[in-house]
């Protein structure tokens, strides 16, 4: 397996995931960069696999679609209404084949409801869920949810490959620094960071990442000066959440 990232709009990355001259797409927010990044890579395309509904990451399936009949179309069962041209319809632990490849569904709502993580060969393209050294905002679930949604992809093996839907690393560590400014690892992945960033690794999560650290004291501490009502890391979490909102 291959992974290429294929930058869209603003911020955004849709992936290449090529198995044997062909490729599975992941949120194509626009079609043209896919188009232009198969001919590069010399490959087909197969599949598209949308993490969530959201317009930036399923904009360009209709001409993808247009240009490339009969292929399949991957998206959660709750979000399937409003990503375009599904043909099949996911739940949790559902298994996608992709040639060779066997992509595991992990269902993480918060960001939406309907959000997956496409699990593949040590590889987790998070969509908005978890970026480098953050999180989605939480649009249609609330703290406890996305806490839980992060919490089952930090049990994910730190060697992971994450695969995230925007270039957002440096603001989020900046904020990562101001939440802990003693985390020596925050530092040290600022200074060495390049772009794109992605992927990340699950350790290098783990070690930088506020919103999957709620229960280091750092952390609570932070929460506890932003509002957090207690030290319980779904309380915690949500302070930091919060205030991640308007860190300028």
């Amino acid at each position: 397996m291959r992974v290429v990232a294929v930058p869209c709009l603003k911020d955004n990355y849709a992936y290449l995931v090529i198995d044997a001259g062909r490729a599975a797409v992941v949120d194509p927010g626009e079609a043209a960069p896919i188009e232009a990044a198969l001919v590069r890579e010399g490959v087909t395309l197969g599949a598209i696999w949308a993490t969530h509904h959201h317009h930036d990451h399923v904009g360009g399936i209709q001409a993808l679609v247009a240009a490339h009949p009969g292929i399949e179309v991957v998206a959660s069962v709750v979000d399937a209404p409003k990503v375009p041209y599904v043909t099949r319809a996911v739940k949790d632990n559902d298994v996608v084949a992709f040639g060779a490849l066997r992509a595991t569904i992990i269902h993480n709502p918060a960001h939406t409801l309907g959000g997956i993580t496409f699990f593949v060969e040590g590889c987790a393209f998070t969509g908005d869920t978890l970026f480098g050294a953050g999180c989605g905002r939480l649009f249609e679930g609330d703290a406890a949810m996305m806490h839980a949604s992060l919490s089952r992809l930090a049990t994910l093996p730190p060697e992971t490959r994450v695969y995230f839907g925007h270039e957002y690393t440096a603001s989020n560590l900046r904020f990562a620094a101001a939440v802990e400014p003693d985390n020596t690892a925050v530092a040290r992945r600022a200074s060495e960071l390049t772009t794109p960033s992605t992927p990340s690794t699950m350790a290098d999560e783990l070690a930088t990442n506020p919103f999957l650290r709620s229960t280091e004291p750092s952390v609570i501490a932070a929460a506890r000066a932003h509002g957090a009502n207690d030290e319980t890391a779904i309380s915690v979490f949500a302070a930091i959440r919060g205030w991640k909102d308007s860190f300028k």
